[in-house]
């Protein structure tokens, strides 16, 4: 049996209306959940990427990296290896801080988690957070005794570390090859 595990996948769409609609109905018509999802446009104004995080095993993460490329509005697809990838997300936590000493609480929880301050109030102060979610999970619980009153999260987006892309020249020989035992 196939180990169940998270999978990221970076896809280069066309950057036009109803592309991400497409992409996500291939997820809902097969039954797969998208447990993340950033979008946004590349240098190239013509075409946007998507990152998308799916809990899957790995025939379904192939199957599903083998729909996308069926599309006819997708350029590109590529699961990226956890090992070769950089993960982040930006979340912004908005912390019920009424008073003076809980507003410096929570500004020394900030300076340790790296997290910039991007709005202060008399009763409120706004936190800005980039990592991954060992790092948003751990200031959010930290955060949670002063009261969180609003948390967003913008979905985890990835770039695999070093010379590797998702332009078909970088891609290993083989990564789009399914045998009929894969499968």
């Amino acid at each position: 049996m196939n180990e169940v595990k998270r999978h990221t996948l970076a896809v280069l769409v066309d950057n036009e209306a109803g592309v991400l609609s497409r992409v996500a109905r291939l997820f809902s018509g097969k039954g797969y959940n998208i447990e993340s999802l950033a979008v946004g446009t590349t240098h190239d104004p013509a075409v946007s990427r998507i990152t998308i995080e799916l809990i899957a095993d790995e025939r379904s993460a192939r199957l599903v990296s083998m729909q996308l490329r069926k599309l006819i509005c997708v350029h590109s697809v590529k699961r990226l290896d956890p090992e070769r990838s950089i993960r982040r997300e930006l979340v912004l936590f908005k912390v019920s801080a009424p008073s003076h000493e809980a507003r410096n609480e929570i500004i020394q929880i900030a300076n340790i988690f790296r997290a910039s301050i991007i709005d202060v109030s008399t009763g409120t102060i706004t936190l800005a957070v980039i990592g991954d979610e060992s790092k948003a999970e751990a200031i959010q619980n930290l955060l949670g005794e002063f009261g969180i009153l609003e948390l967003v999260r913008t979905g985890m987006v990835a770039l695999e570390r070093g010379q590797y892309t998702i332009d078909e020249q970088t891609k290993e020989k083989g990564e789009f090859d399914y045998g009929k035992n894969v499968l």
